[in-house]
């Protein structure tokens, strides 16, 4: 039996902490026999040591280009713009199986490279439900930021932290909060409605019951809404331009799911992402957070949460349904861009 190689990039992305595997959960794919390398990374919210610890080999950071062509490439986050063909399998969050910007040249530098992608999105049990997801931590964390800009109290820049200290911040101080979690029965929503809870707000909870004849004035009659959705295909949007110019209440959208220039863009009253360092967008009198890589601001708990749910998947890295139908979407996604090659490397 072939030996199953992972190598655990470092983040491209300076803002991220999180990581797709704990060192625990390193520990126990080592156990079972799998040979995990990790590169060495000084922003990762665990320390190299801890993974070596694990049993984990320590490569340098950007090193996973030159592995060999049999190693997995895990990682969370987007890649840096190099090398241009992609000859691995990569195990990411590619966003690129909605027509979102930049997804053609995506899957055009794994056809060049006869690599494949195997979107974390894509990882969906037998009722198509995620394997592995950091939505509640997403929910969670975006309607924190909302209620702490409510009250005025959202810094910036956005700092990454712990569950207890953003508690303590989310205690209520008498101001009284109104909100709306669209997408309530998801990973996302509970997260934000227990957030919301939290900080001791009056929550409404939609789902799709409540969205099939929105009721728009009274999603306007809330102080916050929470975009929790997670849209496969075009929404009918939740807010327009012609929305905002009526009478309302409502002060500060947090949209979780960041489906910017998709089809599925449920909130097409902005066109791009927030920052940490700039993390409200102010627009005809509402401020939008639209942060792409929440999670991270809570890595520590985000990363044992997600590694619980992925490693053991990875033990069966190719060899059960949850990975056949990752291999699926890759392929549907790159023949509809027409994107061909002459040999299968999946």
């Amino acid at each position: 039996m072939t030996e199953l190689k992972l190598l655990m990039r470092e983040e491209f992305r300076s803002t991220e902490r999180r990581a797709p595997l704990s060192p625990d959960s390193a520990g126990d794919l080592v156990r079972g026999g799998v040979a995990v390398s990790v590169e060495r990374s000084p922003r990762r919210v665990f320390a190299d040591e801890e993974y070596a610890a694990a049993g984990c080999a320590l490569v340098p950071a950007g090193s996973w280009p030159d592995a060999p062509d049999d190693v997995h490439v895990l990682g969370l986050k987007e890649l840096p713009d190099q090398p241009d063909a992609l000859r691995h399998r990569h195990i990411f969050f590619g966003h690129a199986y909605k027509n979102q910007p930049g997804a053609r040249e995506l899957l055009r530098r794994f056809t060049d490279g006869g690599g494949a992608l195997l979107d974390l999105e894509s990882l969906v049990d037998d009722h198509g439900r995620r394997v592995a997801a950091f939505g509640y931590w997403a929910g969670y964390i975006g309607a924190a930021l909302a209620v702490l800009r409510h009250r005025g109290k959202l810094s910036k820049p956005l700092e990454p932290g712990t569950r207890e200290d953003l508690d303590k911040a989310l205690i209520a101080d008498g101001k009284p909060v109104r909100a709306l979690v669209i997408g309530a029965l998801g990973r996302c929503g509970r997260g934000a409605g227990d957030a919301l809870t939290a900080a001791g707000a009056e929550v409404t909870r939609w789902d799709l019951e409540e969205t099939k004849d929105l009721d728009v004035t009274a999603l306007l009659d809330h102080d916050i809404l929470v975009n929790a959705v997670l849209a496969t295909g075009p929404i009918t949007p939740f807010l327009t331009a012609e929305t905002l110019r009526r009478p309302r209440r409502l002060s500060i959208v947090a949209d979780v799911t960041c489906d910017v220039g998709s089809p599925a863009h449920a909130l097409p009253i902005y066109d791009e992402t927030t920052t940490w360092e700039e993390p409200v967008l102010r627009l005809d009198g509402l401020d939008v957070i639209a942060i792409d890589n929440l999670p991270s601001l809570l890595p520590r708990e985000a990363t044992v949460d997600f590694a619980a749910d992925l490693a053991p998947h990875l033990t069966a890295l190719g060899d059960s349904d949850v990975w056949r139908r990752a291999v699926t979407a890759f392929t549907t996604a790159r023949e509809s861009h027409d994107l061909h090659r002459k040999e299968d490397h999946v």
